[in-house]
């Protein structure tokens, strides 16, 4: 049986890389006597798989791992007992059957990530009266940003990977393509935002937080987006 856990990422934890994270989750998935299936071969290593990879220093209330599990176990004992096994700054906070198959993996199915940016109260005004320029911003014909990749640094235009882009509350809502195809961060919108603007945003200017991940259940070119864990059921 495969089930999918959301769990959120908050304080000191939010600057755990990712590869830790995935060791720390294997620890506390032993620790709650959860019944973790391995897979078969000379070195056997619990069948789990992450969603995209989270950016050092965010923090998130929609981080997603898969795991395939040996017996049947009802998703409100999954929480309990993982949540007791989890130490302060991460929380489990859901646990649904999702269907078999690596074509429905979180990473292989993750299409858009959703983000609030945060800013300092005192600096509010300055926030608000740059975003009366996002209609424009986004109006532009392209917006190139410069990706490391393994060959070096590369000119892409993430235009097509900015779903929203808007103030609200008093604070930037942005919704961002994620898949393997086209991952764009938000700190790549932001310092693209700054220069449209002829300023520069410092990394102490404001906070990113992930709210939630995507899959596209409709197409290319009218997107549907729905969070990963409304494709699951509770068991």
């Amino acid at each position: 049986m495969k089930v999918r856990i959301k769990f959120s990422k908050r304080g000191p934890s939010r600057f755990l890389g990712h590869l830790d994270v995935m060791r720390y989750f294997q620890k506390a998935v032993r620790r709650a006597g959860i019944p973790v299936a391995f897979s078969a071969g000379f070195r056997p290593h619990m069948i789990m798989s992450f969603a995209a990879p989270l950016g050092l220093g965010i923090a998130s209330d929609g981080e997603y791992f898969d795991m395939e599990l040996s017996r049947e176990m009802s998703s409100r004992e999954l929480l309990c007992r993982l949540n007791e096994a989890l130490n302060e700054g991460f929380q489990a906070l859901s646990a649904k059957k999702t269907p078999e198959g690596k074509k429905h993996n979180a990473m292989a199915i993750t299409a858009a990530s959703g983000y609030r940016i945060r800013f300092p109260e005192e600096d509010r005004q300055r926030w608000e009266q740059m975003a009366g320029q996002m209609e424009a911003f986004l109006a532009q014909p392209a917006i190139p940003v410069e990706k490391k990749t393994k060959n070096g640094l590369k000119t892409a235009d993430v235009k097509p990977g900015i779903y929203r882009f808007q103030a609200a509350q008093g604070e930037w809502d942005m919704l961002l393509a994620a898949s393997s195809a086209s991952y764009v961060k938000p700190r790549m919108v932001m310092d693209a935002f700054a220069e449209y603007l002829g300023t520069h945003f410092a990394p102490h200017d404001y906070a990113v937080h992930k709210m939630e991940v995507y899959a596209n259940t409709g197409t290319e070119q009218s997107p549907v987006f729905v969070p990963l864990e409304d494709l699951g059921e509770d068991i």
